[in-house]
């Protein structure tokens, strides 16, 4: 088994290990007990050399006309990407977008546990979404000493987000997944990650409004 050190990966790269975890993972399940990074590279478009360079940093490296063990691989991946821990989480927001992430258990086999949301409509405050109850923003001090939660998840209008943003760095909270239009501010200190439906909407409406032009992959 490779020893894996945890390093701060280039942004692509990092983006790139769960596509092959989610592929290990597919094969995996029919049986397949070794892989190629020339497979990997077939099936997910990527170049082999690319893959094999991304798995190096990771002290990953496949066996002469072997490759890759798939369990080793699945297990290396999945602990470096740190999804077998579990990350809790509060919502800010409880929106359409933000109850169907609180409905969505698959979260939890990636790590994310949301175990409280937020939000201001007094209408909705006391709902329980799957298991997890909406609290207006005053109980935030006091769920915050309950679970000290490290991940704010961001669901809120966009003219909201920098205030719940604050909000949540001002509770303690270490990372904001941000799934608003609204690039918030944090401080360096801050991880920040925005996930932004609404701009992935815009360049697939470029593309297709521009059939004449080579089109792009929209990852």
């Amino acid at each position: 088994m490779n020893q894996i050190i945890h390093v701060i990966l280039p942004e692509p790269t990092l983006r790139r290990l769960p596509w092959y975890l989610a592929f290990v993972d597919t094969i995996a399940g029919r049986g397949i007990k070794t892989v190629s990074s020339t497979q990997i590279s077939k099936a997910l478009n990527v170049d082999a050399s690319q893959i094999a360079k991304d798995l190096s940093f990771l002290n990953i490296k496949g066996k002469t006309r072997i490759g890759y063990v798939v369990a080793e691989l699945q297990e290396a991946l999945s602990g470096f990407l740190d999804f077998k821990t579990s990350h809790k989480a509060f919502l800010f927001g409880a929106g359409s977008l933000g109850r169907a992430l609180m409905a969505d258990k698959g979260l939890a086999n990636f790590g994310l546990n949301i175990v409280a949301a937020f939000d201001i409509d007094p209408e909705i405050i006391g709902d329980e979404i799957s298991g997890v109850k909406i609290y207006s923003m005053d109980a935030l001090p006091k769920l915050m000493d309950e679970h000290q939660a490290v991940i704010a998840v961001l669901t809120v209008p966009a003219q909201k987000a920098q205030d719940a943003a604050d909000a949540a760095i001002e509770a303690g909270m270490k990372a904001i997944w941000n799934f608003t239009p609204y690039r918030v501010a944090v401080p360096d200190e801050i991880v920040l990650s925005s996930t932004s439906m609404y701009a992935n909407l815009a360049l697939i409406y470029n593309r297709l409004n521009a059939p004449s032009q080579e089109q792009t992959d929209c990852r």
